[in-house]
């Protein structure tokens, strides 16, 4: 198909926005399975009996609004425009709809579209939408809920490094040691933090996130990496705190500035990385 024809970009955007739409159901539900999957882990190692409870993951059940539960009628699921359409509120009672659910579907059609204007459509560009998907959930995730669930972080390692020797095997070893760098730089970082001030500055979900980095873009974009998060989130700290007073003292997640950073690299670090090297040479 044409790249440039009438119907390809409108079907690539549809397209990212129905992952788009699949994605928030992964960022609502999965946290919940954990904790689910965690508290009878912890009745077992108890001894207690088994707690019913209803089924509960990703296909079931149907998709209902968050405050009355009453499940969604199929125009009313259709990736951003069953939002709009209801103008952000549930037909049923009329409560708001947060607007992570449109954002996060714009977001997968934004990023299709980019991702083909850079590749074309090509296996590459769909391992990269798979990263950056991952990516998004990682960050909303840690943000609602201050957790980086192995389930995503460690297939997405695994799968910077398949990239790396499926696509760019020239580069596999500073995907390896990127990886390695990235993992043991912030457990330094959090035992040096944890011995000068008793607190934990971070998890060991960061780590990995941030070990998953660098196997998707090597050791070399690791400082940036690091600079944009840390960056980024020192701002946006400060201004939250100086905003909201009684904010002040309580943890920022750091995994939402790792994907960030991590966002701007997969779509743009050749240019950042070359411009990076340009400077401090």
């Amino acid at each position: 198909m044409p790249y440039f024809s009438l119907a390809f970009w409108p079907l690539i955007f549809v397209l990212g926005l129905c992952l788009g739409s699949f994605l928030n159901v992964v960022i609502t539900r999965l946290p919940v399975m954990l904790m689910r999957q965690w508290r009878q882990e912890a009745r077992a190692q108890l001894a207690l009996p088994d707690e019913p409870t209803p089924r509960f993951n990703i296909a079931q059940p149907r998709s209902m609004c968050p405050n009355c539960e009453t499940t969604l009628r199929w125009h009313d699921n259709l990736p951003l425009i069953g939002w709009l359409k209801r103008r952000g509120r549930c037909a049923h009672c009329d409560a708001r709809i947060s607007a992570q659910y449109p954002l996060i579907e714009l977001a997968g059609g934004v990023v299709a579209i980019s991702l083909v204007v850079l590749y074309g459509m090509s296996w590459q560009a769909l391992w990269l939408y798979g990263a950056c998907l991952t990516l998004l959930a990682l960050a909303v995730i840690d943000w609602r809920v201050q957790l980086l669930p192995d389930v995503l972080t460690l297939p997405l390692l695994w799968a910077g490094l398949l990239y790396q020797w499926l696509f760019q095997p020239a580069y596999l070893t500073d995907a390896v040691i990127g990886a390695a760098v990235g993992y043991i730089s912030l457990w330094c970082f959090y035992w040096l933090f944890k011995l000068a001030t008793g607190k934990e500055g971070m998890g060991y979900g960061d780590f990995k996130l941030l070990a998953a980095l660098g196997a998707w873009l090597g050791w070399l974009s690791l400082p940036l990496v690091l600079l944009f998060s840390a960056g980024l989130g020192a701002l946006l700290g400060i201004l939250y705190q100086a905003s909201s007073p009684q904010a002040r003292g309580t943890p920022m997640p750091f995994g939402p500035f790792l994907a960030l950073a991590g966002w701007i690299m997969l779509l743009a670090g050749d240019d950042v990385l070359a411009l990076y090297l340009n400077i401090v040479s």
